[in-house]
C-alpha cells in the first residue's frame, strides 16, 4: 500500500531531508561528461549537499531531476556540477524533448567521429603486430616506431575522451569507469614501449618477445587500441540505443503544434505562435493541421486522429459542443476551438511532463545498485593491484603478472549495472506512450508481479459514461418513429441526461420535430411541452397518472421488466392517451467483456465497483463477465472498499475516472485512470490510460511485468556478470584482448534487452496507426465562412 500521502488521493513530493520547505520548485538539468553510473552517483551526492536539495540523477537519459527551494538558483546547482567535473545546463520545460534529441545527436556524432579513427588505425595495427611478433624476419627498420605510430591517434585523440574524464575526476580526488580506462590504456602503452626496446634488445630476447607475445603478454599496443576501439564502439551503439529509446517520447512532444490560427474580434485571422495563446482563444483548425490547445468545438465537423495521444488507429469524429486535446490532427473538415487549456497545462504537456519524472524515478533496487557503482571503482583498483601482487609473489614473470592486472582493470565496468533499471523504464515509457499507456512511476511496475484483483469503476470506465436509449415499445397502433418524434422534439429542450439520450435517438432517425412551445421541466417527474399544438408528456408513470392518463398493462410489465435490468424507463403521452415506454441506460464498452476475459487469463480476479443499485450493477456485471459485485457504494466509501480488500491478503489494482475515484486510485497497490477522466484520478493514479477501450487495463498490466521482468533480466546478467569476469580475469583466464570486448558487450547487452521492449506485442488487436494520407483531403480553398450557430460579438460567425 501506498505512502499516506498518496492515500489522501495527491502526488507525495520528494522528502526535503525532513526540512521545512514550503516554496520549492522542480528543475531539470542536462548532463555532459557522465561515462558511467559511478559519475551519475557522485553527481547527486554533490548536489544533495546543498542544502534542502533533493536530486535524481538518471545515467540513461543524462539528465537530473532536481527539487529546490526559493533561495538556490539554477546557477548555483550547475556550479556545483561543474565542481565535480562535469557540465550541466537548464533545460526550459517547452523544449525539454526538442533538446534531448539535439543533445544525444551531437554525442552520437562525437563518438562515431572518435570510432572511425580508432578503426582506421587499429586493423592495420593489430595484423602488423601479429605478423612482426610471429615472424621476426619481416621486421624492418623501426618497425617499433611504426606501430607506435598507428597506436598514438588511437590511444591519445580517439581515447582522448577517457583520458580527459580521468583528468577531471583525478582533479576532484574522485575516479570512476574512465579512471580504469585510461590507466588500462596508459599502462598497456607503457609497458609495451617498455618490452619493445628493452626486452627485445636483451640476449636471446629476440626468443622471449616471441613467447610472452605470443601468450598475451608483453606487447599490449593492439590491446590498448582494442579497448579505445571496443569501448567507443559500445558507447556510440549507447549513445543510439539511448536516442532510439526516447524517441517515441520526442514524437509525442513534436505532436505540439508549433503554430495557431486565431480569430480576430474583426473575423479576421492571424498566425501566431502556440506559445502565446490565452485561454479563451478561437483556433481555425483546418485540416491537416494540429489543435494547439486543449478545448471546446464551437463550431464545424470533423473526424481528429488521436493516434499520436491515444495509440487508437481510428479517427473519433467531433462536433460542436465536444473537447479536443491538443497535438491531435484535423482530418476532414474545418473546426472552431475556444481554447481552454494551453501551453504547459494542456493534457499533451501534463503527461510528457509525468512521463519524464517516471523516467527520473528510481526504484529502490535501482539505488542499491547506484551505491554499489559509486565504490566500484575504487575497488577495482585495489583488486587489479592485488592481482598484480599476488602474481608476482607467487613467483609468476612480470609479463604475467602484468596481464591479470591489466585484465581486472579492463573488464570491471559498472556500466551495465547502472543501466539495467533505467534503460528499461525509458523505453518502457515510449513504448508505452505508443499504446497510449503512461506510466508515472516504478512502482507501477513493481507492483504489476504482485497484484491479483482488479477493481473496475462502473460509470465511465466499464460503461462509457452516456446514456442512450436502449428499447421501445409503443401501445395501440403508435409507430416507434412517432413516439421518437413527440418525445425527443420535446426531450430536446432539456439538459437532463434521459433527455438527452432520446433527443439523440430521434436526431439518429432524423425523427425531430420543430422545438416544443411552453416547454416546463418538472424535477423528479419529467417534462412537458407543445409539439405542433399537441401537448407532449414525458416522464414518469405518477406524472402521465395525474394528467388523467391510464397506462396498459403490458406497458407496465414491460417497464418493470426493464427497471428490473437496471434500465430508467419513461412514458410517452399526448392527445390524453399513453403512447409508449422508452427504456435509456448507460451503455457497457464494447470492449469490455473482451478485456474481464483477458484479466481472468493473465490469473487475475475482476470486481464491478460502483454507487448504482445492486439491480443496475448486476446486469452490467453479468453482460461483461463478472462475478463479484459491490453496489451502492458511496464516493467517500470506494477508498474504505480498497482498504477491506487489501486487508483480505488481496494485491489491488483500481481503474477508474471520476473524481470520487481519486482516494480509491491513491489506495489501491496500483492505480489506473482512464485519461479522460477528471484531473484529480490523473493525479491519484499511477499509470493513465488514453484508449477509449477496454483492452489497455490488461494491455497495461502486461507491459508493467515485460517491462519489471526485463530489469530483473538486466541487474541479473550485470550482477552475474561482474562476479564471474573479475576472478577470471585475476587468475589469469581472460587476457586483456577478450576482457575489453566483454566489458563491451555487457552494457550492450543490458541496452540491447532494453530495447526488446519496442517490439513487445500485448495484444493480438493492438492499434495500427493507418498512414496519415489516408484521411487527409484535399486541403479546401479559401471561400465562403462556414455555416452554424452564432457567436455572440464575433463578426466570423455573423
Amino acid at each position: 500500500m501506498r505512502d499516506s500521502a498518496q492515500q489522501a488521493g495527491t502526488v507525495a513530493p520528494l522528502p526535503l531531508g525532513g526540512r521545512d520547505a514550503p516554496h520549492v520548485q522542480e528543475l531539470d538539468l542536462s548532463i555532459q561528461g557522465m561515462t558511467c553510473a559511478s559519475c551519475a552517483a557522485r553527481i547527486e551526492r554533490r548536489l544533495n549537499k546543498i542544502d534542502r536539495v533533493v536530486a535524481m540523477v538518471n545515467y540513461a537519459t543524462h539528465r537530473a531531476r532536481v527539487i529546490v527551494p526559493d533561495g538556490v538558483s539554477a546557477q548555483a546547482l550547475i556550479e556545483a556540477i561543474g565542481q565535480a567535473g562535469y557540465a550541466a545546463e537548464l533545460i526550459p520545460p517547452a523544449g525539454s524533448q526538442q533538446d534531448g534529441e539535439d543533445t544525444a545527436d551531437r554525442q552520437v556524432r562525437y563518438l562515431q567521429r572518435r570510432l572511425t579513427v580508432a578503426l582506421i588505425f587499429f586493423v592495420p595495427l593489430c595484423d602488423l603486430s601479429v605478423l612482426l611478433s610471429l615472424f621476426p624476419a619481416y621486421r624492418f627498420p623501426a618497425w617499433q616506431w611504426v606501430l607506435i605510430g598507428l597506436t598514438a591517434p588511437v590511444a591519445l585523440w580517439a581515447a582522448w575522451p577517457f583520458h580527459r574524464a580521468a583528468l577531471k575526476n583525478a582533479r576532484h580526488g574522485a575516479c570512476s569507469m574512465d579512471t580504469l580506462v585510461s590507466l588500462g590504456i596508459t599502462a598497456a602503452c607503457g609497458w609495451s614501449v617498455y618490452a619493445m626496446f628493452y626486452l627485445d634488445r636483451r640476449p636471446g630476447g629476440s626468443a622471449l618477445y616471441r613467447l610472452i607475445h605470443a601468450s598475451g603478454g608483453g606487447i599490449y599496443l593492439e590491446v590498448a587500441a582494442s579497448v579505445t576501439t571496443f569501448l567507443l564502439a559500445g558507447r556510440y551503439f549507447e549513445a543510439r540505443a539511448r536516442r532510439s529509446a526516447g524517441a517515441a517520447m520526442r514524437r509525442l512532444a513534436s505532436a505540439r503544434a508549433k503554430d495557431a490560427c486565431v480569430l480576430g474580434a474583426d473575423g479576421g485571422e492571424r498566425k501566431v505562435p502556440a506559445a502565446e495563446l490565452r485561454p479563451g482563444d478561437l483556433l481555425l483548425v483546418r485540416p491537416g493541421e494540429t489543435i494547439a490547445a486543449d478545448g471546446e468545438v464551437l463550431f464545424g465537423e470533423s473526424a481528429v486522429d488521436r493516434s499520436m495521444m491515444t495509440g487508437e488507429s481510428v479517427p473519433a469524429e467531433v462536433a460542436e459542443g465536444d473537447g479536443v486535446v491538443g497535438g491531435t490532427m484535423v482530418l476532414t473538415g474545418r473546426l472552431v476551438v475556444r481554447a481552454v487549456k494551453v501551453g504547459k497545462d494542456t493534457q499533451l504537456a501534463n503527461l510528457i511532463r509525468l512521463v519524464e519524472q517516471a523516467q527520473a524515478e528510481k526504484a529502490a533496487i535501482q539505488r542499491l545498485a547506484d551505491r554499489v557503482s559509486s565504490v566500484f571503482v575504487p575497488l577495482v583498483l585495489v583488486l587489479a593491484l592485488a592481482t598484480l601482487a599476488g602474481w608476482l609473489l607467487a613467483g609468476s614473470p612480470p609479463e604475467h603478472a602484468f596481464s591479470a592486472a591489466l585484465a581486472v582493470l579492463i573488464i570491471a565496468c559498472p556500466c551495465a549495472l547502472g543501466l539495467a533499471t533505467p534503460a528499461a523504464l525509458v523505453v518502457a515509457c515510449g513504448r508505452g506512450a505508443q499504446l497510449g499507456i503512461f506510466i508515472k512511476g516504478y512502482q507501477a511496475l513493481e507492483f504489476s508481479r504482485s497484484i491479483d484483483t482488479v477493481v473496475l469503476d462502473k460509470t465511465g470506465t466499464v460503461t462509457t459514461g452516456k446514456m442512450a436509449v436502449t428499447g421501445l415499445r409503443t401501445a395501440g397502433a403508435t409507430e416507434s418513429s412517432d413516439l421518437l418524434r413527440y418525445a425527443g422534439s420535446v426531450e430536446q429542450a432539456s439538459e437532463h441526461a434521459v433527455a438527452a439520450a432520446i433527443t439523440a435517438a430521434a436526431r439518429a432517425q432524423h425523427a425531430l420535430l420543430s422545438q416544443a412551445e411552453s416547454f416546463q421541466a418538472l424535477p423528479g417527474l419529467g417534462t412537458r411541452g407543445v409539439v405542433d399544438g399537441t401537448e407532449v408528456i414525458v416522464g414518469r408513470a405518477r406524472l402521465l397518472q395525474e394528467r388523467g392518463m391510464t397506462i396498459p398493462g403490458e406497458l407496465s410489465d414491460q417497464c418493470a421488466s426493464w427497471e428490473g435490468a437496471g434500465r430508467t424507463t419513461v412514458l410517452v403521452g399526448w392527445d390524453g392517451e399513453v403512447r409508449g415506454a422508452v427504456a435509456v441506460a448507460d451503455t457497457v464498452r464494447p470492449s469490455a467483456a473482451r478485456a474481464v476475459a483477458e484479466l481472468r487469463r493473465l490469473g487475475l480476479h475482476p470486481v464491478l465497483l460502483t454507487g448504482d443499485n445492486e439491480a443496475t450493477a448486476r446486469a452490467v456485471a453479468a453482460a461483461i463477465g463478472i462475478d463479484d459485485v459491490i453496489a451502492g457504494t458511496l464516493p467517500d466509501a470506494k477508498s474504505a472498499v480498497i482498504r477491506d480488500l487489501q486487508g483480505q491478503g488481496r494485491q489491488v489494482v483500481m481503474v477508474g475516472d471520476g473524481v470520487n475515484d481519486g482516494p480509491a486510485l491513491a489506495a489501491a497497490n496500483l492505480g489506473m485512470a482512464v485519461g479522460t477522466g477528471t484531473d484529480v484520478a490523473i493525479c491519484a493514479a499511477d499509470m493513465i490510460l488514453l484508449r477509449d477501450d477496454l483492452d489497455i487495463v490488461p494491455d497495461a498490466i502486461k507491459l508493467a511485468r515485460g517491462t519489471f521482468r526485463t530489469i530483473r533480466r538486466n541487474l541479473g546478467w550485470a550482477c552475474g556478470y561482474n562476479a564471474a569476469a573479475i576472478p577470471l580475469a585475476a587468475i589469469g583466464f581472460l587476457n586483456p584482448l577478450v576482457a575489453s570486448a566483454t566489458m563491451t558487450l555487457s552494457s550492450v547487452f543490458v541496452v540491447w534487452s532494453s530495447l526488446q521492449l519496442r517490439r513487445l506485442r500485448v495484444s493480438v488487436s493492438e492499434p495500427r496507426r493507418p498512414p496519415a494520407a489516408a484521411w487527409l483531403p484535399a486541403a479546401p480553398a479559401a471561400g465562403p465562412r462556414l455555416p452554424g450557430r452564432k457567436v455572440e460579438g464575433h463578426p466570423w460567425f455573423m
